[in-house]
């Protein structure tokens, strides 16, 4: 019961704390995807995560439930204190150990079509948050005549090259809305799942829903109150990759930090889930 007490408190103040962002449109339909990835290829560890596609009728936002939590917290003048209770009790009742407890997992946010014809993304590494401009419906999609049935719906394949990943997607043409999850998009219908040629990155929808008039807002900031810094997207993925193959170096490059000291550095080898070229 205070999981749940938790969650719905959490709810509540992210939309309360969501309120001061402006809007940039109104969405009439959300889906849910169960994001699964793989976290590191020298041990196979895989991650997972729920994403959450608003789709107005000019801007779509792409985010991870979870993470929009936390920064909707952490904005709060109170938000770090919350989440170090919400935390604590997660210790407490022992869902800590299952993951159960306030904290980031994508941190990438996407507004597509917003600039128009466009598409911006927000990120973040360590203690800076990034922003960039990037193409909107870059994929350029092959048919294929393959069917599967997705969340009730018979969907289409079609397969695309897009920054040194093959993917799959499977869209349904019941649902015409060019959209889907993270970056894809651009086939005539919505994309309800997709994964690359291996099988590192998988998304899945798992929940559909109308909704009325709900505001799709642009996080101005991704909590504690700092402010994007411009950049591109090659060199976001850049130090990205950086942060990935070597975190304590980037770190201490960064703040000045050593947090290993004279233990050996623990290298995870992670393929970013686009390319940096």
């Amino acid at each position: 019961m205070k999981t749940i007490v938790s969650i719905l408190l959490l709810a509540s103040l992210a939309v309360r704390a969501a309120a001061r962002e402006p809007v940039l449109d109104r969405a009439y339909m959300k889906c849910l995807y169960r994001y699964v990835y793989l976290n590191d290829t020298l041990t196979g560890k895989t991650k997972n995560d729920l994403l959450v596609l608003q789709i107005g009728t000019r801007i779509s936002k792409c985010f991870s439930h979870y993470s929009n939590q936390v920064d909707s917290l952490s904005a709060l003048p109170n938000g770090d204190m919350i989440i170090g209770k919400m935390i604590d009790d997660a210790m407490n009742s022992g869902e800590f150990m299952r993951g159960n407890y306030p904290h980031k997992r994508l941190k990438t946010y996407i507004y597509k079509n917003y600039p128009e014809g466009r598409m911006t993304v927000t990120d973040g590494l360590i203690l800076q948050d990034y922003r960039y401009v990037d193409s909107l419906h870059a994929q350029t999609w092959t048919m294929g005549d393959s069917t599967r049935e997705v969340l009730g719906y018979t969907c289409q394949q079609a397969t695309a090259d897009f920054r040194g990943r093959r993917w799959t997607a499977w869209f349904a043409m019941d649902i015409p809305v060019s959209d889907g999850p993270w970056k894809l998009g651009g086939l005539p219908g919505l994309i309800l799942e997709a994964y690359d040629e291996g099988q590192q990155h998988i998304f899945t929808a798992v929940g559909l829903e109308r909704v009325k008039d709900e505001p799709i807002i642009f996080n101005q900031k991704n909590g504690h109150n700092r402010r994007f810094e411009p950049t591109n997207r090659l060199d976001f993925l850049r130090m990205e990759r950086r942060f990935l193959m070597d975190s304590n170096s980037f770190i201490q490059m960064e703040t000045g930090i050593d947090l290993l000291g004279d233990e050996p550095n623990q290298v995870m080898r992670y393929d970013l889930l686009e390319r940096d070229y």
